[in-house]
């Protein structure tokens, strides 16, 4: 049966009902820290809080963590640092994160914590409408990064068919997907639309495939009104988003009733406690406004997580806005930046979703890339663009997208027309801002 480890009651528990589950495993979680986590046993004896008082102790009095803390922790300690609660020979799988914003983050799973990001990811498919019937192709090479992982061995306890896509060329996975009837398509949404992009170019047409779903993450994309909309369009399927870390798991997901003009991700609030606080600061925000998101994990206690800053923007909402009834909290628009990846631009905040958006409106455009310079001690941007080699006009393109920029922005970014092929493209997260000296 598919989705047979996925526990659905939970999903439709009151918001009651929830709360007492979340202050229970909180508690559990605090317990089992206290024990034998030297990492936050450290932390929490800093915060004040006895280790007899800490399985009572409320959130809000427990102390923050920071990536920094943890990158700094592996350094004193390593390899692994001390934010494990187990022996270390009660640990079966290493991940590491991206490196995308610093140096990679080492993380370490118990055979128990690792079924915990499972079933989440259970609860992501079964929201996606995923059934046993279906064939899911992962496209992208498997390396120590968690979510491929982690994925695959979701989707094959979900009972669906589970084709592997590594080691292969764009083309190959094309042919691949086509001639083993994929139905779903796991990758980032920059993939999605170089897969697209490929697709055109070989004279592939994807959209009479079978494929009826692309789920995707890793970048705010899938969330992006307009990056959405161009991926759905190539593909004839539905995107659909979700939202996790490596060193968190699966967090979030869209369900098949969310609203599709506006974005949306519950947050899985059986396997984590969310909160919303202002950047920089540690007051939370007032519901409807934007902050960082923080989360604290209570599935995956073997290296947990306690009140963790993850430095993404969001609004959170709470159920049911959404007509799936789902009394988890939601964050509306899903991940809106990152609060180290704004940018000021002449008195304007500047998040590379809001660029992303605003490229995804102009037809034509494939690839792009954002230079960031300092001059007079001023910050400033310029794009290359490429465009596809069936427009027509490459040069309105541009225009359009210098336009496009001014009205929604207020600011005149200069926008240069690139060679077709010479921007580079991404299987995982793309990096396409990039810092001049």
């Amino acid at each position: 049966m598919p989705g047979a480890f996925h526990d659905l009651a939970a999903e439709k528990l009151s918001l009651t009902a929830l709360r007492e589950l979340q202050a229970r495993r909180l508690s559990e979680l605090l317990s089992s820290v206290t024990a034998s986590n030297k990492f936050y046993k450290a932390k929490l004896k800093a915060a004040g809080i006895k280790p007899a008082d800490a399985a009572k102790a409320k959130l809000e009095d427990l102390p923050f963590t920071t990536k920094s803390d943890l990158i700094e922790d592996q350094g004193r300690h390593p390899p692994f640092g001390t934010n494990l609660t187990q022996p270390l020979a009660e640990y079966t799988r290493y991940h590491q994160t991206s490196g995308s914003t610093g140096h990679p983050m080492r993380w370490l799973d118990t055979t128990e914590s690792w079924e915990s990001m499972l079933r989440s990811w259970s609860c992501i498919y079964h929201a996606a409408g995923m059934k046993s019937s279906d064939r899911i192709c992962f496209a992208f090479s498997f390396g120590p990064f968690l979510g491929f992982w982690s994925a695959f061995e979701a989707a094959t306890r979900y009972g669906a068919l589970c084709f592997p896509a590594g080691g292969m060329t764009t083309v190959a996975r094309l042919r691949f997907i086509l001639d083993n009837g994929i139905t779903a398509v796991c990758c980032t949404p920059t993939y999605a639309l170089r897969m697209a992009e490929t697709a055109a170019a070989e004279k592939i047409n994807i959209r009479l495939s079978p494929v009826k779903r692309l789920i995707v993450a890793g970048e705010p994309g899938g969330s992006v009104p307009e990056t959405r909309a161009r991926i759905e369009e190539a593909w004839g399927a539905r995107c659909i988003d979700h939202y996790g870390m490596t060193e968190v798991g699966p967090a979030a997901f869209e369900c098949e009733k969310c609203d599709r003009k506006k974005g949306r991700l519950h947050v899985i609030e059986t396997g984590y406690i969310a909160e919303c606080i202002k950047p920089g600061k540690t007051d939370p925000v007032e519901p409807g406004q934007t902050g960082e998101l923080v989360l604290t994990s209570l599935g995956r206690s073997a290296s947990p997580l306690i009140r963790y800053r993850t430095g993404d923007i969001v609004r959170v909402g709470r159920s049911p806005h959404c007509e799936c009834g789902r009394s988890f909290i939601s964050l509306e628009g899903g991940i809106l930046g990152r609060a180290d990846d704004m940018i000021v631009v002449r008195g304007v905040n500047v998040y590379p979703s809001a660029i992303e958006a605003i490229v995804r409106r102009v037809p034509g455009i494939v690839e792009y890339r954002v230079e960031v310079s300092q001059q007079r001690e001023m910050t400033e941007l310029k794009m290359q663009v490429e465009v596809s080699p069936e427009e027509p006009s490459p040069k309105a393109a541009v225009k359009q997208l210098s336009s496009e920029i001014e009205h929604v922005l207020g600011l005149r970014i200069p926008v240069e027309l690139a060679a077709q092929g010479s921007l580079p493209r991404f299987e995982m997260k793309a990096k396409r801002w990039v810092r001049q000296n």
